[in-house]
């Protein structure tokens, strides 16, 4: 699920939400395909998270590297 912030000024009653009502500067969760619908009202809503659909590669891991212990030599 994606996230948006509601910037509006005063709380909504989001229908799509299950009649949730929203307070100013919260942070809800909305269905990933309708995340556009959201976001494309820049007065009242902006995003936290876009979402990441199925078809899409995850984010590489980032990349770890074992520290390396250095052998004295005895020769």
């Amino acid at each position: 699920m994606a996230r948006v912030r509601f910037v509006g000024p005063e709380p909504v009653t989001v229908p799509e939400l299950g009649d949730r009502v929203v307070e100013p500067d919260e942070v809800v969760e909305v269905p990933d395909q309708r995340f556009e619908a959201y976001v494309c009202q820049t007065t009242n809503w902006e995003s936290v998270e876009e979402p990441r659909f199925v078809d899409e590669p995850a984010p590489a891991p980032a990349k770890k590297t074992a520290a390396k212990t250095l052998k004295g030599s005895d020769d």
